[in-house]
């Protein structure tokens, strides 16, 4: 059974950095499309990030391109999200997904996705 668990999440201030980490226990993580999402309290669903197809083609979320950057560690089956300039709208539960099998341009949707993470919180306040 595969499992994705994400960490890092934390309390920042504005303008801060925070790296969060998901890993993957249970299957191989350079054999899916891996994404990132994001969802803050009251609204829906938002992708922040995704690295997809046997090249690796890495995509970012308007809100966010410029100052997160993906990147993934197939040695240690983990993939990482690099926040930077983070912002208070950025403030949400930060969740890591996959989806087998997905070649297409852009990130996969957030409904398509095989299996998630339980998610970690960011809270971007002064």
């Amino acid at each position: 059974q595969g499992r994705l668990v994400e960490s890092g999440g934390g309390l920042v201030q504005p303008g801060g950095s925070l790296r969060l980490s998901c890993a993957a226990s249970g299957f191989t993580l350079d054999e899916y499309a891996i994404a990132w999402f994001r969802q803050a309290p009251g609204k829906e669903s938002e992708e922040v990030a995704c690295v997809v197809g046997r090249d690796g083609r890495t995509y970012y979320g308007d809100s966010v391109r410029g100052r997160f950057t993906m990147s993934a560690d197939n040695a240690k089956n983990t993939v990482a999200l690099q926040m930077n300039s983070l912002e208070p709208e950025d403030t949400a539960v930060y969740y890591c997904s996959v989806r087998e099998g997905y070649e297409g341009i852009g990130c996969p949707f957030a409904t398509s996705m095989d299996l998630w993470g339980p998610g970690t919180l960011v809270t971007v306040s002064a």
